[in-house]
């Protein structure tokens, strides 16, 4: 004759579990779920960041049509490119602030640096610097 306890299935077994085994699953699930949330948050910032810094330099590109093309000066809005440059470059700086707060913020409730994370630096050190994986 079988006893309850023999059975191995898997409703019998999360029945017959502990609370203390219950707390343990549900916090590894919560803290699975947050972890997952904040890496993906610093890995969209670091995108966005890129997408930025591609964003200024594109500004730099001055043939609009092919290589062998340049804008005349009589059609180029200074201007207008000093206001989109450090309009971009402020938000750079301020995408870079939130990156590095996400940053520590995830080391502090996880202990590690995850994949990839710390690609993008120096951002918020240098709002000018166009490559911001050198120091």
């Amino acid at each position: 004759m079988t006893t309850p306890e023999s059975r191995a299935g898997a409703f019998r077994q999360s029945l017959l579990r502990n609370n203390t085994e219950i707390r343990q699953d549900r916090a590894e699930s919560l803290a699975d779920d947050a972890e997952t949330m904040y890496r993906r948050q610093i890995e969209n910032l670091e995108l966005e960041l890129r997408k930025l810094q591609r964003e200024r330099e594109d500004l730099l590109d001055l043939s609009p049509t092919d290589a062998d093309s340049l804008v005349l000066a009589a059609d180029f809005d200074a201007e207008a490119y000093a206001v989109r440059d450090l309009a971009l470059s402020v938000r750079m700086r301020n995408t870079g602030i939130r990156h590095e707060l996400a940053l520590a913020r995830y080391r502090i409730l996880f202990g590690d640096d995850g994949p990839r994370i710390a690609e993008v630096t120096n951002v918020t050190n240098s709002a000018d610097n166009t490559d911001t994986t050198k120091e």
